[in-house]
């Protein structure tokens, strides 16, 4: 059985080239290889570091995702994130430390890593003069795939109605539709998608979105996913992981992180407050007069609606509410303050 997964393309006016990994592995040595492997993990990072020259740019990175996972990878430009995947897809060496694809170590047993990944780079690398159907069937003849499976991708990502169309002649949301079913193609257990919503305008971004997190939840793959929108994240993801400086510095599923949240109410007075008795309301964190006029910001540490209890210290103490509204920490605040600390 022929079995490969496409790991980089790179197109360009002076450049037309395209790298592939592809290799022959008989059905029952395949069979052989996955006997001795437990897996638990998808993907098992421990301790990987990435030196350029002088430079680190991966510093004792450790992670874990499981069978079913979508998890969105944030960073910085010059984070490490596109390191990180290229290390995972055996694109890249690590300088220490090993990561481990469905129990196989990219550093030691690429094949069977490539087996199991399907990889969309940031700037997706297609064929452009092609028609869609076309170059799906030319990939699927390099990984030896059937043609009931190009079907069954170009139905799953939604190509059916432009197939027929030459790559060049669609829209940026379909071009990576396309990269989508390519990834797909194989089949892998472990979707990394780098970017895979860049340039997009807003309905296109949406499709995509939808896509992206059928595929991880509908289908149980792996989804690791890189991108800077905090609301995609928010939208797709299960888990976030952020980098700053080639360092993990969050590691935490998305319900912990939202429950874990303080409480913002912002309340406007007719009539100026010592800051003294507002802090005597229960749960009270933190109090804020930002424009040193009527209007007061309010941190609570617990998940309970405290807007009633403000009603209430407003009524005893015969003031006014000339406006009243509850706040929370946003994903991007919490990435902003995480990748700004020196």
């Amino acid at each position: 059985m022929f079995i490969g997964a496409k790991v980089a393309i790179f197109n360009g006016t002076a450049t037309n080239f395209k790298l592939f990994f592809a290799f022959r592995i008989s059905k029952a040595s395949q069979v052989k290889m996955r006997s001795f492997v437990v897996v638990n993990m998808s993907i098992q990072v421990s301790n990987i570091s990435k030196d350029y020259g002088s430079q680190r740019a991966l510093n004792d990175i450790s992670f874990t995702l499981h069978p079913g996972e979508v998890v969105g990878f944030l960073g910085p430009n010059g984070a490490g994130k596109s390191t990180m995947m290229k290390i995972l897809t055996t694109y890249l060496p690590a300088s220490q430390g090993t990561a481990l694809v469905n129990g196989f170590d990219s550093s030691k047993n690429a094949r069977e890593v490539r087996q199991s990944v399907g990889y969309l780079p940031e700037h997706n690398p297609l064929y452009v003069d092609m028609y869609v159907r076309e170059y799906l069937s030319f990939q699927a003849e390099v990984y030896d795939i059937s043609k009931t499976q190009v079907e069954n991708v170009i139905a799953r990502t939604g190509l059916t109605h432009e197939a027929h169309k030459l790559i060049k002649q669609l829209s940026k949301g379909y071009r990576q539709r396309v990269g989508l079913a390519s990834a797909l193609l194989h089949d892998p257990e472990v979707l990394i998608l780098d970017e895979p919503t860049t340039g997009l305008d807003p309905n296109q971004l949406i499709e995509i979105r939808e896509l992206i997190k059928k595929i991880g939840t509908e289908a149980g793959k792996t989804v690791l996913l890189s991108t800077h929108i905090m609301q995609e994240v928010e939208a797709i993801c299960d888990r976030v992981i952020i980098i700053n400086n080639g360092s993990i510095v969050l590691d935490k599923k998305l319900k912990e992180l939202k429950s874990g949240q303080q409480q913002i109410v912002e309340v406007e007075f007719d009539y100026r407050v010592e800051t003294v008795a507002l802090q005597q309301l229960p749960h009270v964190v933190k109090v804020e007069n930002p424009g040193g006029h009527f209007v007061y910001n309010l941190y609570f540490s617990t998940d309970t609606d405290m807007r009633g209890k403000v009603f209430d210290f407003a009524h005893d103490n015969g003031l006014k509410i000339l406006q009243l509204h509850q706040k929370n920490t946003t994903l991007e605040k919490l990435f902003t303050e995480l990748t700004t600390q020196k």
